[in-house]
């Protein structure tokens, strides 16, 4: 049996030699409780550990997000990889030679040329590095004494330089490259049936992953140009702008090394640089694209303490509101600083050094404070008709909080810029509290997917072998629209082993019986099962009862109606005694 390509066993002997408890615990600050164990949860920001990973089946799940998953996954999450590069990562660490993929031709070359376009990317950033040193780089050493770099941002960047439009095509191909690799690793392309560098003659800065693997490049222009000051290699299979942090590869460094405080978020590499070189080790920026959601992930693993410090001009507050609408719902602790003294990062550093950059990013302001001040600037109070529109832009904005302990604070200061009475603010901001009970062990039978709480039960009950379940019932007959997922139990994997399965992870049903919280029915699991059972059992009748007497309104055979007669009185009977004998029959277990 296949599964993603590789055959389950050698995944279980994978999984085997990479304990989940073991791995997190690179990650996490683990407590056992019991047979499991607990952390606040990686995924999402929370203050009571609501992360649990039972060590016997080498599974995973949040109370709090719903994540869930074995340990591919979660080294998938954990360390932005897909399917195939977590499984090498864990296969590294175990010692375990990768088996061919058993799958289509297509994955198989798709790999190939992954590793391909590494290399390639990674012969091709060493040669800039050593052409920044050659005769022919007058041009990109002018710049770099210009800006100020010293060796020390030259090696930790990995700066280099591409001397012409050629030379870079001739070095890639004496080492064996072909031209669809070239073109495929966003190095070169092709115009006229010839290969060109299409960083050429600009200053190259390398974008590395976290896992310090040359995946595309930045390049500057050094004399005036028609084109773009700073262009990107274009997306390949190992490199997407949306995802990348540049910085990222030193960022991991610095927190395996002396730990992180926070980090600071600016808009390009060249701030980046020159944070570094002014003792802002923890600084990082997204390629020269607005930031998304992945950004936010990458940059959520290392900490939950953001500073934005973006330029100091109507760009760069653009850039800031869109971060604070991207890091909002994320639980992180985020501030922005209101930069002074230059435009820049870079400008301030040079303008004012780094004590007074120091300074401003202690005096960093919430995120809501910024949002207050943003709005501040852009009403005039003085007028009716701002005012309003100031007030309501800025309770908007506090009402996002979602919770009223986080509004008063922000009530009060706004009571103050505007004189209204907070009693108004309040009643403007509309928000009552809503008390949520918590949800009872009734059967409640309409849910998502069209499927039931009670069935729900029954499937993970079957899943996970519990003694209490009935195994004179044929669930394949009372459950004949789940036949997927009885299929799955019938394969009598792993509870980890089924991760492996496509389309596991978005089968909120499937992850729902994996994950299943049976500790909500301590002392009546059985007496719950039952009921469940007979719920299903008793609509199933009922359709079944409902069809019969639609075929008997329609028949005219009399021999057939007494047949279906006595169809309809035996599940009369069944119903009115609860009896499951029509759905007998043997359970292979």
């Amino acid at each position: 049996m296949q599964s993603k390509g590789f055959s389950v066993e050698w995944l279980q002997e994978l999984k085997r030699k990479n304990d989940l408890v073991s791995i997190a615990s690179n990650y996490l600050r683990l407590e056992q409780k019991g047979r499991r164990f607990w952390a606040c949860c990686p995924f999402h920001s929370e203050k009571t550990p609501s992360f649990t990973i039972n060590g016997e089946d080498g599974i995973y799940y949040c109370f709090g997000c719903k994540e869930s998953g074995d340990v591919i996954k979660f080294i998938e999450k954990m360390e932005s990889l897909d399917f195939y590069d977590a499984v090498k990562f864990l296969a590294d660490r175990a010692g375990m030679a990768l088996p061919e993929l058993q799958s289509s031709e297509e994955i198989g070359q798709r790999k190939k040329l992954k590793e391909r376009v590494l290399l390639a990317l990674d012969y091709a950033y060493k040669h800039y590095v050593e052409n920044l040193y050659s005769k022919d780089a007058v041009k990109a050493q002018e710049y770099i004494k210009k800006r100020k770099f010293t060796r020390r941002e030259l090696e930790d960047f990995k700066i280099g330089y591409s001397k012409n439009w050629t030379d870079m095509v001739d070095y890639l191909r004496k080492k064996g490259f072909t031209n669809n690799e070239l073109i495929s690793s966003g190095i070169c392309a092709q115009k006229n049936n010839r290969l060109f560098d299409v960083l050429g003659e600009r200053l190259v800065f390398p974008i590395f992953n976290s896992f310090n693997e040359c995946i595309g490049f930045s390049a500057r222009a050094l004399e005036k140009t028609d084109f773009a000051k700073y262009k990107n290699t274009a997306e390949t299979i190992v490199f997407q702008k949306g995802k990348i942090v540049f910085g990222i590869n030193l960022l991991k460094k610095l927190k395996q090394q002396e730990g992180l405080k926070n980090i600071i978020l600016v808009e390009g590499q060249m701030d980046v640089i020159a944070m570094h070189k002014g003792g802002f080790k923890d600084t990082v920026a997204c390629m020269g694209t607005a930031l998304t959601k992945d950004h936010v992930s990458e940059l959520k693993k290392y900490s939950d303490n953001i500073v934005l410090c973006f330029d100091n001009d109507e760009a760069g507050e653009k850039a800031t509101i869109r971060a604070i609408e991207m890091f909002r719902d994320e639980g992180v602790n985020l501030s922005v600083v209101n930069l002074s003294g230059g435009k820049d990062p870079d400008e301030v550093l040079n303008n004012l050094g780094k004590e007074k950059l120091q300074e401003m990013i202690d005096n960093a302001v919430s995120y809501m404070d910024y949002l207050i001040s943003y709005h501040l600037k852009h009403y005039d109070l003085n007028k009716a008709e701002q005012k309003n529109k100031f007030v309501k832009a800025v309770l908007g904005e506090i009402k996002k909080l979602g919770s009223e302990a986080l509004f008063e604070p922000y009530l009060e200061k706004i009571r103050d810029i505007t004189n209204i009475p907070i009693e108004i603010l309040r009643r403007e901001i509309g928000e009552e509290v809503k008390f949520v009970k918590k949800e009872t062990t009734n059967v409640v039978t309409k849910t998502e997917q069209g499927g039931s709480k009670a069935v729900e039960f029954i499937l993970a009950s079957l899943l996970h072998h519990k003694n209490f379940v009935n195994n004179r019932i044929d669930y394949h007959l009372l459950l004949e629209d789940y036949k997927k997922y009885l299929d799955i139990i019938d394969m009598n994997l792993p509870l980890s082993s089924i991760y492996d399965l496509d389309g596991t992870s978005e089968d909120k049903l499937l992850l729902n019986m994996i994950n299943y919280n049976f500790s909500l029915y301590d002392g009546v699991e059985e007496k719950y099962f039952n009921e469940c059972l007979w719920l299903v059992a008793e609509e199933k009748l009922r359709k079944m009862q409902n069809n019969l007497n639609l075929e008997f309104k329609n028949c005219e055979d009399l021999d057939k109606r007494k047949l279906i007669a006595k169809q309809l009185g035996k599940i009369a009977s069944d119903l009115r005694n609860k009896n499951l004998e029509v759905f007998n029959g043997r359970r292979e277990n």
